[in-house]
């Protein structure tokens, strides 16, 4: 093994998984989602945040909608 390398000729390339990392966000949640989604993450041995972010993705994949009907 050399004691030095010369990286100086390498070309550098894009992060082929840049498009696909999460991005951070703030959201509030009620206290019965979270320890619903806690529950299920000590059940399936998955963490929360994950399970919320799958059933986030399904819905966005199927397209789901929310079908709330305010009453006055």
């Amino acid at each position: 093994m050399k004691d030095e390398y010369d990286f100086s000729r390498l070309k550098g390339r894009k992060n082929p998984y840049a498009a696909k990392l999460k991005k951070p966000v703030t959201i509030r949640l009620s206290e019965d989602v979270i320890d619903y989604f806690k529950h299920m993450a000590e059940e399936s041995g998955v963490p929360y945040q994950s399970l919320i972010n799958l059933y986030l993705r399904d819905c966005a994949i199927h397209h789901r909608k929310v079908d709330i009907q305010w009453h006055s």
